[in-house]
């Protein structure tokens, strides 16, 4: 049996140690404080978990508090007194106090055998840890453990704090005038506010959340000496800054003296591989080596998104060494597929408002498909490339949305029906003409003809990728297994190198083939058809293989399973 130790109990420590355990390795879980400890401290945190986010806790059977917990459906944003917008989510989002989460999942994992250890742990408990366990993961940055693992420099474009934090639970909140669960308020070169529903120990609550640029005028809490002191100053800032809020908070008052936090630190992505004094490796994750500010509720997001794919990456390695290379692997495939956006959409926040982008916010207000997309990258932050990032692509963006909303269908509901025809998922490959390898998620394949045997495939207009597939000569589909569900979101990402880390071979005309799909078809283009915001790729199939196994199948916006229907044995 293959032991892991993990320090650190948070939201992607206790999670991944949880799920482990439940998978029948020998797990070791260091924290600082027990389950009681943490249900009767302070608050550590304003998660916000999103749908892609509570979606992984699902999948892990870790998600206990959907029905008691309050759902965020509705999202406003304004930004000074001039832009003011709302929209729905397409799948909500929930907030869970810590203090009730993570107690709740190190009782669990005490009670199912797991082995706790309630110590804060130093240099000298990891090299104890790394000589008796295969594997060590750190997901905590406090003490000698945040030095432990060095900045990335090219990562990191921050040097000092970029808002001077403070938030409250309370309780008596009045409801939002324009009807929304979690609000953004933006006051440019002030700060930010945010507030969102969530369930504490005591029930559910709110929590308000003041984000100030430092030395500003929100930049207002070290003089504060009480929790009686921190909820008036909340409420000063409110009604200096933001008094629509502020006439929302007559009555409230906190849930309990250790609901309020208070502090700033550097936004820092750090390596996620270090070496112990004795030249053991350990891996870092979450909060250890992405600390993200939390003005755009990440946080909680990127430790469950870590500890999903780390855990993927664990069940996967079967008896192999857990070395630095495949540390680095590891850590590079949650960034690649989702750290990266994550950070980087924050960061921008952090910066003065592009003009571009501020001009995607006043349409918004109009044009209900770009509040939804502006909403939306709440839930997936890979979704704002690039049209938060370039003004090209802005353009292009809103006029992309504008045409849609004349449409006589609604296009988020059209594209929530057409996901109700459960598809595999594929990504499809090919080679251009300057040799560099192509390769992009899609689910839009389908068997044309037997003879000759002819497949089909579409390509949005908008990709990227487009010129170098009209330009080449052959591509594959490579149809992807249960286990490749990293793989297909890593293709329909934008990277330099899509590939990095990926196994492949060659095929017809250089083509790459990615290893251990469940069937692969190399095709040669015979024809193309305009269809829409769409290309048509007919090709005819020159070589295949189909090893088989479990596949990969999408749903609903989700990926699933198969299984065989009960009534078919």
């Amino acid at each position: 049996m293959r032991r892991i130790a993990i320090v650190g109990a948070g939201q992607s420590g206790a999670l991944l140690a949880r799920a482990l355990l439940r998978r029948h390795y020998d797990v070791t879980l260091v924290t600082d404080r027990t389950a009681d400890q943490v249900r009767s401290g302070p608050v550590m945190s304003s998660q916000c978990m999103f749908d892609s986010a509570l979606t992984i806790e699902r999948e892990l059977d870790a998600d206990q508090w959907a029905k008691t917990c309050p759902r965020i459906e509705r999202v406003a944003v304004s930004v000074g007194s001039q832009v003011s917008f709302a929209a729905d989510l397409e799948h909500y989002a929930q907030s869970v106090d810590q203090r009730v989460k993570c107690a709740a999942w190190i009782d669990e994992f005490a009670a199912a055998g797991g082995k706790l250890v309630i110590r804060a742990a130093s240099i000298a408990d990891l090299e104890e840890l790394a000589y008796s366990h295969d594997l060590v993961i750190v997901s905590t940055g406090k003490g000698d453990l945040g030095r432990l693992f060095a900045p990335d420099r090219e990562k990191s474009p921050f040097d000092r704090p970029q808002r001077a934090l403070a938030l409250a639970y309370v309780r008596g909140l009045g409801p939002h005038p324009d009807g929304a669960d979690l609000s953004l308020n933006i006051a440019p070169g002030v700060g930010e506010y945010f507030v969102l529903p969530a369930l504490t120990t005591s029930g559910p609550c709110h929590v308000m959340v003041f984000e100030g640029i430092p030395h500003g005028p929100m930049d207002r809490w070290d003089d504060v000496r009480s929790p009686e002191q921190h909820l008036q100053r909340a409420k000063e800032i409110l009604a200096e800054h933001f008094p629509r809020e502020f006439a929302r908070c007559a009555d409230i008052e906190l849930t309990d003296d250790k609901g309020i936090l208070r502090g700033r630190f550097t936004p820092t992505v750090r390596h996620p591989v270090a070496t112990l004094p004795s030249g053991a490796p350990v891996l870092g994750m979450a909060d250890a080596v992405v600390l993200n500010d939390p003005v755009t509720g990440q946080g909680s997001n990127n430790a469950v998104q870590a500890a999903g794919v780390y855990f993927d990456a664990i069940v996967g390695r079967d008896s192999q060494l857990f070395d630095p290379r495949w540390m680095q692997q590891t850590f590079d495939k949650f960034w690649r597929g989702w750290g990266q956006w994550s950070v980087s959409w924050t960061n921008t926040l952090l910066r003065p408002i592009q003009p571009h982008v501020l001009s995607v916010f006043e349409h918004a207000q109009q044009i209900p498909g770009v509040a939804a997309a502006i909403v939306e990258a709440f839930n997936d932050p890979r979704t704002t490339h690039n049209w938060w990032y370039d003004a090209t692509e802005a353009t292009r963006f809103l006029a992309a949305k504008e045409q849609a909303a004349s449409s006589r269908f609604d296009n988020r509901d059209l594209r929530r029906a057409l996901g109700q025809y459960a598809t595999g998922v594929t990504v499809v490959t090919s080679r251009a003409p300057d040799g560099r390898k192509i390769g992009v998620t899609a689910n839009s394949f389908t068997s044309v003809s037997m003879d000759p045997p002819l497949v089909l495939w579409c390509p949005a207009k908008k990709a990227p990728s487009l010129p170098d597939l009209i330009s080449a000569t052959h591509f594959a589909v490579n149809i992807l297994a249960a286990d490749q569900h990293d793989l297909s979101r890593q293709f329909s990402t934008p990277a330099e190198d899509k590939f990095a880390g990926v196994a492949t071979s060659e095929g017809c005309g250089g083509v790459p083939l990615i290893d251990n799909a469940v069937a692969r078809f190399q095709c040669r283009t015979v024809q193309r058809v305009d269809a829409g915001d769409h290309v048509i790729f007919l090709g005819e199939v020159e070589s295949y293989d189909a090893p088989g196994g479990e596949p990969l199948v999408f749903h609903s916006g989700a990926y699933r399973l198969a299984s065989r229907h009960p009534e078919f044995p």
